[in-house]
């Protein structure tokens, strides 16, 4: 008899917690939320989680604490999110390179992030920026592209790194311009660009925000923007699709992401605060000055983005031949 009431005490235990579980969901968040990211403080990917983080805490009512966590090309922070408990209380601002092209760089990765996370949605893209020195005989991308098919493939550009956001999206700009030229990657923005204002390294792709005051003081041209459609940041600029390349599309982008198994209406509810954040005035307008638009992309459709993305970059990781330092 005292087997058999254990064995019901048991058979009862899950059915006794489920209302406590789901309350916990209900009630979320009750702490603090972690937001992790892949990159050092300053960048691109660290100003769209801080905008967002400050917004998400004043909607849902918890400290939401950016915590940086670069290494491994991105994959640390991956690794990190990925085995957290799926409680709604960490999350990854995720990007481009380790959500969809480092499977293709590092060939031994320890967390495949579209099999160990959720995608909660997109949060917003952002078109890179082309550019080449003041002293450029450019004044077009086309006369760029004309003055690297001259050059017989002795044309070079700069990069922030190997299989960085600038790095694949200019070498995606010449493959199907079905020009050669010359990568020369450095540790950073900052560094390439120095070049290219010295005038020493032709052209490059980057961000907006690590180029805006070299543009307004004329020290490099912008030639294009890369996305789909011009930026309101840079309105006379053309896209690469208007000015040279009409298939051509390019950009980095932002998107939160939790541990695999996180409930669905913690999901639901977070999906929710991101999408009332990004309609808020202020977070456009500092959205728009990373060069970034706001997205509406829920969590199904950011994740069929996301494989489709890691399709199109292997092709060109392994048409080019890119491989990392």
């Amino acid at each position: 008899m005292k087997r058999r009431h254990l064995l019901q005490m048991l058979a009862a235990a899950p059915l006794l917690s489920a209302p406590t579980v789901l309350r916990a969901q209900e009630n979320w968040p009750q702490r603090p939320i972690r937001m992790l990211l892949a990159y050092a403080p300053g960048g691109g990917t660290d100003n769209v989680a801080r905008v967002l983080a400050a917004r998400l805490q004043a909607l849902l009512g918890q400290p939401v604490v950016v915590e940086n966590k670069p290494g491994a090309g991105g994959n640390l922070a991956t690794e990190a999110v990925a085995a957290a408990k799926p409680d709604g209380y960490t999350l990854l601002m995720g990007n481009q390179g380790p959500m969809t092209v480092n499977q293709s760089l590092f060939p031994n990765m320890r967390v495949d992030p579209l099999a160990a996370l959720d995608p909660v949605a997109l949060v917003a893209d952002a078109p890179l920026v082309a550019v080449v020195g003041s002293g450029s005989k450019a004044r077009n991308l086309k006369e760029l592209l004309e003055e690297a098919r001259k050059a017989g493939g002795q044309l070079s550009y700069a990069s922030a790194s190997n299989g960085s956001a600038s790095h694949l999206a200019a070498a995606l700009l010449f493959q199907m311009a079905g020009i050669e030229a010359q990568h020369l990657p450095f540790r950073g923005a900052g560094p390439a660009l120095n070049d290219v204002v010295a005038g020493h390294i032709p052209f490059m792709v980057t961000t907006l925000p690590s180029v805006a005051g070299l543009i307004q003081g004329e020290l490099v041209r912008p030639l294009a923007v890369t996305g789909h459609a011009r930026i309101a940041a840079l309105p006379d600029v053309p896209t690469v699709a208007e000015a040279a390349l009409p298939e051509y599309n390019a950009s980095a982008w932002y998107g939160i992401l939790a541990p695999k198994g996180t409930p669905e209406p913690i999901r639901a509810k977070l999906a929710t605060a991101i999408a009332d954040s990004l309609t808020t005035p202020d977070v456009e307008k500092r959205l728009q000055e990373e060069g970034a638009v706001p997205s509406r992309m829920d969590g199904v459709a950011f994740g069929g983005f996301m494989a489709a993305e890691r399709t199109r970059w292997a092709k060109l990781v392994s048409d080019a031949r890119i491989v990392v330092d």
